[in-house]
C-alpha cells in the first residue's frame, strides 16, 4: 500500500528511467519534484558526513554523484524549459526554486567534512591506482571545494553563500529583462513601400508576424531574424536607425520600460563577484575564473588580445576606409553611421563579389543542410545519425540518435527556430551525461538550440550561410558531448573541459561549411533544386574574409571589456561600466559607436551565462580550432585525421588537460599562424 502511495507522488520530472517526459511535465511539477530530490540529496550528504568509513571512490564519490546527478538533471530540464518556452507559471516555478538549488550546491561546495574526505582520497595510496578520469575528477573536486569557500571560517561562509544566491537571482533577472524587452518591442509598418530593399522572405516573416498579432501590414521585433534584415537591406535610413537604436538600448535606462533596465543588476553583480574573489584570497574575479581555464593570468589574456588587435588593426582600418568611400560615392552617405554599417557592407559585398547573402540563402533549405551536416559527421567520425522518437517541448523540435556499428552512442534534440518566449542566441546544453551504470552505459543526450527564421507558407526554412555556420558550431559542441568515450560523469563529454578549450570542437566544425564537397551535399536551390554552383562558391570563398579585420576587432573589444570588468581595473580606476566600455572602444575599435549604445545591458554571455572573465575563450579557442583544421588541410582532409581528432579531443572529454589533448592530436602546442591565414590576415 505504501509503495503505491509513493509512486503516486512521483512527478514526471522525477522519472529518470529514460529521457525527460516533456509531454507530461508541467510547471506545477517543478516544486514537489525538486523538493523531493533536494531532500534525498541532503540525506546522502548527511550520511557521508556521519560516516567513519575510509575515503574511497565507492564510499565518497559514487553516492554523492548518484544523488546530485538526478537533482542536476531535473533542474537542467527546468532550466531548459525556462529558456525555450517561457511562461508566467514556469518562470514563477523557476524563480521559486532557484534559490533552493543555489543554496544546496553552495552549501555542498562549502562542506568542510566532504572537502577533507576528497583531500584524503587525493592523498590515499589508492589514488595512484585510479583511472586518469577518476584522478582528474578528484583533483577537480578539491579545486572546486576551495573555490566554493570550503576553507572559509564559519562566519564568512554565510556571507559567501548569500553572495552566490544573490548572484544567481541577479543573473536570472538579467536574462528575463533581456527576454522581456525583446518580446515586448514591436515596430509596425503599414506600407510595403517603406520596406523597399527587404527580401521577400523577410517581408513574408514580418507579414506573418503581423497577422498572428491580429494586425495588417508588417511587424518587426528584436529577435535577430526579425530586426537584422532591416539593418542589412532596408533602403530607408531612418527605419534602420530606429531599429538599431531599439536593439542597442534594450534592457537599459534608455529602453522602453524602466522595469527591464539592467544597469543596477550589472553594477551589483560586479561588486558581488569582486567581494567573492577577495573572500577567497584572490585579488579579483578574473583570477578565480582563470583557475579552471587554459590561460594562466589576466595579463596573459590581455597580451593575447592586444597582440591580436594590433595584427588586425591595419586590416580593419582598410576595411573601414573602403566602406566609407563606397558609402559616400555609391550610396550618397557622406558620414557612415552605425545603423548604416550592415546595409553598406551588404551593398559593397554585392558590388565587389557580385553576389548577395540573399542569393546564397536560396541554396540552403533546412532538410538539405541537415543531411549535409549528418553526412560530413559520418565521414569524419564513422557514425550514423537517424531520426528518433521521444516527447518534445514544441512541435518545431526534432529528435535524432547517433549510432556506431548499429549501437546507440548518443541522442540530441534540435530546436532551430526563433519564437516568442524563447531566449535569443544559439547554444548547446547537456540533457544527460555519459556514465557507467549498473546495467551498462548511460548514453549522453544534448539540447541543440538556435534562433533561425521559421518556415512559412508551406515552404521549408532557408538558412543564410552564417546560420549554417552557427548550426555546425553548436553541433560541434554536441559532438564533444555525445562522442565521448569516458565513463565517469564528472569528466565525460564537455564536463571538466577548460572553458577556454570548450569552443575548440564547435569552431573546428565551422571550417567544413567552406568545403566545396560538403556544400554540394547540403545545398539545393529553392526553385531549381540544383546544388550551389561553383561560380557562386568561388565568390563566397573570395568574400570569406570580407571585413575580417573589423570582425576581429569587434570580438577583441568584447573580450577585453569583459576581462577589464573583472580583473580589478574597474575598481582601481574607479570607472563606471559605461566609461570603461568607452575607453576600450577608443583603444581597440576603428568604428565610432553612438553614445546611446548600451551593448553591455544585453551581454548575456557574461551576466547570465558562464563566460564572465572568459569571453576571450572564443578567440583563444579559434587559435586551437584553426590549427586543428590545418591538420586536415595538410592531410587532404583524410578521414584518418578525423578519427584521430575524435580519439584525442572528443573521446577523452575532460579526463585530461585540454593542452595535452591538443598536443596528442597535433603533435605540438598550438600556433596562431593558421588563424591569421584563415582570416586573411597573415603577412
Amino acid at each position: 500500500m505504501s509503495t503505491s502511495t509513493t509512486i503516486a507522488h512521483i512527478t514526471p520530472l522525477q522519472d529518470f528511467s529514460d529521457l525527460p517526459r516533456f509531454d507530461a511535465i508541467t510547471a506545477s511539477d517543478v516544486t514537489p519534484a525538486l523538493s523531493a530530490l533536494l531532500e534525498h540529496s541532503q540525506s546522502v550528504v548527511h550520511e557521508l558526513e556521519s560516516s567513519t568509513a575510509p575515503s574511497t571512490w565507492e564510499n565518497v564519490v559514487e553516492p554523492l554523484e548518484n544523488a546530485t546527478e538526478q537533482l542536476s538533471r531535473a533542474w537542467g530540464v527546468v532550466n531548459h524549459l525556462n529558456a525555450v518556452c517561457d511562461t508566467p507559471e514556469l518562470r514563477a516555478a523557476y524563480n521559486e526554486n532557484q534559490p533552493k538549488i543555489t543554496e544546496f550546491f553552495t552549501a555542498l561546495g562549502q562542506n568542510l567534512i566532504l572537502f577533507k574526505k576528497y583531500q584524503a582520497l587525493l592523498l590515499s595510496p589508492e589514488f595512484t591506482g585510479y583511472s586518469a578520469a577518476r584522478q582528474k575528477i578528484i583533483r577537480n573536486a578539491v579545486r572546486d571545494f576551495k573555490l566554493s569557500g570550503a576553507e572559509l571560517a564559519d562566519d564568512k561562509k554565510s556571507r559567501f553563500a548569500a553572495i552566490q544566491e544573490e548572484l544567481a537571482a541577479l543573473s536570472t533577472r538579467f536574462s528575463e529583462n533581456v527576454l522581456d524587452a525583446t518580446n515586448a518591442y514591436a515596430l509596425h509598418i503599414d506600407s510595403e513601400q517603406a520596406l523597399a530593399g527587404l527580401p521577400e522572405d523577410a517581408l513574408l516573416a514580418a507579414r506573418t508576424k503581423a497577422e498572428q498579432a491580429g494586425q495588417t501590414g508588417y511587424l518587426f521585433g528584436l529577435h535577430f531574424p526579425s530586426f537584422y534584415p532591416v539593418l542589412q537591406y532596408a533602403n530607408d535610413r531612418a527605419l534602420r536607425a530606429t531599429i538599431y537604436r531599439a536593439n542597442t538600448t534594450k534592457a537599459s535606462e534608455l529602453g522602453d520600460n524602466p522595469l527591464w533596465d539592467n544597469s543596477a543588476i550589472i553594477d551589483s553583480m560586479l561588486k558581488l563577484r569582486h567581494e567573492e574573489a577577495q573572500m577567497l584570497g584572490y585579488n579579483n574575479f578574473a583570477e578565480i575564473s582563470l583557475v579552471s581555464k587554459m590561460a594562466e593570468s589576466s595579463e596573459q589574456v590581455s597580451k593575447f588580445l592586444l597582440d591580436l588587435a594590433a595584427r588586425a588593426r591595419p586590416y580593419a582600418e582598410q576595411d573601414l576606409a573602403q566602406l566609407q568611400a563606397f558609402a559616400k560615392e555609391t550610396l550618397g552617405l557622406d558620414e557612415l553611421q552605425s545603423h548604416d554599417i550592415a546595409y553598406a557592407s551588404e551593398k559593397l559585398r554585392e558590388q565587389r563579389y557580385a553576389f548577395s547573402e540573399q542569393e546564397v540563402k536560396q541554396y540552403f533549405p533546412e532538410p538539405q543542410v541537415i543531411l549535409g551536416l549528418f553526412s560530413i559527421t559520418r565521414t569524419l567520425f564513422n557514425v550514423e545519425i537517424k531520426p528518433d522518437h521521444t516527447s518534445v517541448w514544441h512541435p518545431d523540435v526534432s529528435f535524432f540518435r547517433i549510432e556506431r556499428d548499429g549501437k546507440l552512442i548518443g541522442q540530441f534534440y534540435l530546436d532551430l527556430y526563433a519564437r516568442d518566449g524563447k531566449r535569443g542566441g544559439a547554444w548547446m546544453d547537456d540533457a544527460r551525461g555519459r556514465r557507467k551504470i549498473t546495467n551498462g552505459i548511460q548514453t549522453p543526450a544534448a539540447y541543440l538550440t538556435c534562433n533561425f527564421t521559421p518556415p512559412s507558407a508551406g515552404k521549408p526554412a532557408y538558412f543564410t550561410h552564417d546560420e549554417v555556420i552557427t548550426l555546425f558550431h553548436e553541433f560541434g559542441h554536441g559532438l564533444h558531448h555525445m562522442l565521448t568515450q569516458v565513463e565517469e560523469l564528472g569528466v565525460s563529454g564537455i564536463s571538466g573541459v577548460e572553458w577556454d578549450a570548450v569552443e575548440l570542437p564547435s569552431q573546428f566544425m565551422e571550417n567544413f561549411c567552406w568545403e566545396w564537397e560538403v556544400l554540394q551535399q547540403m545545398s539545393a536551390h529553392s526553385t531549381t533544386g540544383q546544388p550551389l554552383p561553383r561560380s557562386l562558391y568561388d565568390k563566397m570563398l573570395a568574400a570569406k574574409n570580407f571585413q575580417s579585420g573589423l570582425q576581429t576587432l569587434r570580438q577583441v573589444e568584447f573580450s577585453l571589456f569583459d576581462m577589464r570588468l573583472h580583473d580589478g581595473y574597474l575598481e582601481q580606476q574607479q570607472l563606471t561600466v559605461q566609461t570603461l566600455l568607452n575607453q576600450i572602444r577608443a583603444q581597440v575599435s576603428v568604428i565610432k559607436t553612438p553614445e546611446f549604445n548600451r551593448f553591455q545591458h544585453a551581454f548575456s554571455h557574461i551576466f547570465s551565462g558562464g563566460y564572465a572573465a572568459g569571453y576571450f575563450s572564443y578567440k583563444w579557442a579559434e587559435v586551437l580550432s584553426a590549427d586543428a583544421y590545418a591538420a586536415f588541410e595538410e592531410a587532404g582532409n583524410n578521414a584518418l585525421v578525423g578519427i584521430k581528432f575524435q580519439n584525442e579531443i572528443l573521446a577523452v572529454g575532460g579526463s585530461r588537460p585540454a593542452l595535452e589533448s591538443f598536443i596528442a592530436f597535433r603533435g605540438r602546442p598550438p600556433e596562431i599562424d593558421a588563424l591569421l591565414r584563415h582570416s586573411g590576415m597573415s603577412a
